[in-house]
């Protein structure tokens, strides 16, 4: 198959205190959240004057894609588009329509299976094509890349620099404690041909960055950033749940590691960085958060591997993995279905 384009697909963020509120809204859309719960999460925001980190992270990552593509002869011209926030998505289609451009990969900043961090894109693709028009460009989603080596081991070497940072005569009772998104227990057990494998596919990931890491230490996969309301079941334990209990069973330090993100964005500056790190302050934990892949020349290049695998003459055989779990290319429509909203 022939493709003329390369289209980076992100959450998108506020840039400035005005766009907080009406942000969150575009995130939380149909989902019920109260005034007051938008309220107190816009708060996080303004903690950073208003600014979320992720679009200047995108800007970073789409440049560096394009110097990796510019220095591999690979001559697709590069476009960047949201789901909640300026560039948006349909706005993004649009110029690649009048661009020329017919077919297109995306590439979307998350490595799992799921709702919200796979078929959701998938949706947003959709209807950003749909707002365009008939003549918008046909745009096919890159596959999950969990395990693949450009996105473990920039994670594993963040790993190891944070364990730098505790004391090591007390690495007898260090721990790693690997985070990501919760999400409600409906949607991680959501049937279907390649439903409920978000947490399998994190399990993955932790295992394999403990294993090149730090494979002396016992680790833990825990969850942060639930936003749901109080009676709907979610992931857990809470990171911060998770640290008092660590405490209390004698761990003296720990390395916080967020592999269910690609770059340290809002909910790991402020979920992390801010309320967990004064958990583990009043717990007396040693602490140390992990950095993620963000641009770091490994998972630059795994993007382009990724187009070589849909691009190449026989580009499945150049798929580059670590794990075991099944693996597939496109996923059908009935694939990780929302489920019903109460």
């Amino acid at each position: 198959m022939v493709y003329d384009a390369l289209v980076l697909v992100s959450f998108g963020g506020p840039e400035r205190p005005e766009d907080v509120l009406p942000f969150l809204q575009n995130v939380t859309r149909g989902r019920g959240v109260p005034p007051e719960r938008l309220a107190e999460v816009a708060e996080h925001y303004l903690h950073f004057g208003g600014v979320s980190p992720i679009n200047q992270q995108c800007r970073d990552l789409l440049a560096a894609i394009r110097a990796d593509f510019a220095a591999h002869g690979v001559d697709l011209p590069v476009y960047w588009g949201n789901r909640n926030w300026d560039p948006m998505l349909a706005d993004t289609v649009a110029r690649m329509r009048d661009d020329g451009v017919t077919r297109a990969l995306a590439f979307v900043t998350s490595a799992y299976g799921g709702y919200s961090s796979c078929r959701q894109y998938q949706e947003d693709i959709a209807a950003a094509r749909a707002a365009v028009g008939p003549d918008a460009p046909v745009i096919e989603k890159l596959r999950q890349f969990w395990d693949h080596p450009g996105f473990v081991e920039p994670h594993a070497d963040a790993v190891r620099a944070a364990l730098g940072q505790l004391d090591p005569a007390k690495r007898a009772t260090t721990r790693l404690v690997f985070t990501a998104h919760s999400i409600p227990t409906s949607a991680a057990a959501n049937a279907g041909p390649h439903g409920g494998r978000y947490e399998a596919q994190l399990a993955e990931t932790a295992r394999l960055v403990h294993a090149s890491a730090a494979p002396d230490l016992p680790y833990d996969l825990v969850w942060q950033s639930r936003s749901g309301p109080p009676h709907v079941p979610w992931l857990e334990p809470d990171v911060n749940d998770h640290l008092a209990a660590l405490a209390e069973a004698g761990t003296t330090g720990v390395v916080v590691s967020p592999i269910g993100f690609v770059s340290d964005h809002l909910e790991v500056v402020w979920d992390l960085d801010t309320e967990a790190l004064e958990t583990a302050k009043r717990l007396g934990l040693e602490f140390a958060r992990a950095g993620t892949p963000g641009t770091d020349p490994r998972f630059v290049a795994m993007v382009r591997e990724l187009v070589a695998e849909r691009t190449e003459p026989g580009g499945e055989r150049l798929r580059r993995r670590l794990g075991e779990l099944p693996l597939w290319d496109t996923c059908p429509t009935v694939c990780c279905v929302p489920a019903r909203r109460p």
